[in-house]
């Protein structure tokens, strides 16, 4: 554990946790003297008084897993001793105002370009620039007004509005740059004061420093067997994905690839079903039941940062009434033989192609789940008749994503999703192969 510091680290603070939320998870600990949310990250820095009573809140919380509007946080000591600044993120400057926004699109499930941007902010006074990158915090602009008082404007009246309905919620901070760079305009950039700019990115990104992946960190040096990407390199997906920056608590240096599964319910579990929850954090070479420990299982992941993702994102899942433990396996790969199931040449396998977009939405399980690849006479009573036996069915949403139907369905727990996705994800609905995977959204 970290040394002990009057200053808390919070993980996992969606963009629905409020400022006076965290106050009132750690209030009854004592006094609060400084509270620094770091939106672009999920976290927040949160001082008390003393040391001892940040030590007290955080013996409590480590038998008490702390939960705030649905969301599970987590809390540790953080590295600082004293918030002498404001620890905000290196483009954001939270309430300090400037002409340039640093704009963040939550529950994005619809494409949003320049264009729309420009369409939503304009209103407010003359926007020079747009910027718009992938970050591991999301979808995010940079948006670059002619006057001050206009990106002000832009901010009171749009913060926390949705720019469709019920979904792209706009978070907003300004940000502390002084003027954006743009080489291009294209769907990802756009300066509206010079329009004879080319079109053309030529393998660069147009924003160095933004969503520049050009610093990205060597993954394939690592001596892991990479499994798929036929197109792109391991370490060239991972940074087009997370613009250059790994997601809060992954480190990107595990070599092992081999993770171990323990505490499984061994009536209700199979190598399939595993294959279906892991596949979601890599690829998968092959995955071994242990028959003289029958509710472990092994599960060989492409690469070590694909088998990082795996143990970061599903330790301590629940699945059929048992939470699991995943960890680092100390066998650097399963042994082909009569127990062991081979998935190296799946076709299920969903790392194959569109790599970056899948570890985009990497994340812990939730209670909505997303289908894709869906009859295009489905109906909402139709999906609901293929998954109600894994659980209560709060609300559904069927919609067309580029000429393709897809759907929303929203669980009363994580654990409920959680099953409907091991046990239907590759199932056939209406004559099609439906594919499901885990989804962000708080709400349908």
């Amino acid at each position: 554990m970290a040394e002990s510091s009057k200053v808390i680290h919070v993980r996992n603070v969606g963009h629905e946790i409020s400022e006076n939320d965290l106050l009132q998870l750690f209030q009854p600990f004592g006094v609060i003297t400084k509270l620094v949310m770091l939106r672009a990250k999920n976290q927040a820095l949160l001082q008390m008084q003393d040391v001892p009573s940040a030590v007290n809140a955080l013996q409590f919380y480590t038998n008490v897993q702390p939960s705030i509007r649905g969301r599970n946080v987590y809390v540790q000591f953080s590295s600082h001793q004293e918030l002498t600044t404001m620890e905000q993120n290196t483009q954001g400057r939270g309430d300090e105002p400037n002409r340039i926004l640093l704009v963040t699109i939550h529950h994005m499930l619809y494409p949003i370009t320049v264009e729309v941007l420009h369409q939503v902010f304009s209103p407010h006074g003359f926007v020079e620039k747009v910027v718009t990158f992938q970050k591991s915090a999301g979808f995010q602009a940079l948006i670059q007004f002619q006057l001050r008082q206009s990106a002000i404007a832009a901010r009171n009246s749009l913060q926390g509005r949705n720019i469709y309905d019920g979904c792209c919620q706009l978070d907003i901070q300004f940000s502390n740059l002084d003027e954006l760079q743009v080489n291009y305009n294209n769907e990802r950039s756009r300066d509206f004061t010079n329009p004879s700019l080319p079109s053309e990115q030529k393998g660069r990104p147009s924003q160095p420093g933004y969503g520049d992946a050009g610093g990205m960190y060597s993954l394939q040096g690592s001596g892991a067997r990479t499994v798929g990407f036929p197109q792109m390199g391991n370490a060239a997906a991972i940074a087009s994905a997370f613009g250059g920056g790994l997601p809060p608590g992954i480190s990107g240096t595990n070599e092992r690839c081999t993770v171990l599964v323990s505490n499984l319910n061994p009536d209700r579990i199979d190598e399939d079903k595993l294959f279906n929850l892991f596949s979601l954090y890599g690829n998968i070479a092959r995955i071994k039941l242990l028959r003289n420990k029958p509710d472990h299982a092994l599960v060989q992941m492409g690469d070590g940062f694909q088998a990082e993702l795996a143990v970061h994102f599903l330790k301590g899942a629940m699945l059929f009434e048992k939470r699991l433990e995943v960890n680092y396996s100390k066998h650097p790969q399963i042994t082909t033989g009569a127990d062991t199931r081979e998935y190296l040449n799946s076709s299920l396998n969903r790392f194959n192609r569109n790599a970056a977009k899948n570890y985009r939405y990497c994340c812990s399980p939730t209670k909505m789940i997303h289908l894709s690849t869906l009859p295009q006479d489905v109906t909402e009573e139709e999906i609901v008749a293929h998954l109600d036996e894994h659980g209560t069915i709060i609300s559904t949403k069927l919609f067309d994503m580029n000429g393709k139907k897809q759907a929303l369905v929203q669980f009363e727990s994580e654990e409920q999703a959680t099953e409907a996705l091991v046990c239907k994800h590759a199932s056939s609905l209406g004559g099609s192969v439906i594919r499901i995977s885990f989804s962000q959204l708080q709400t349908i």
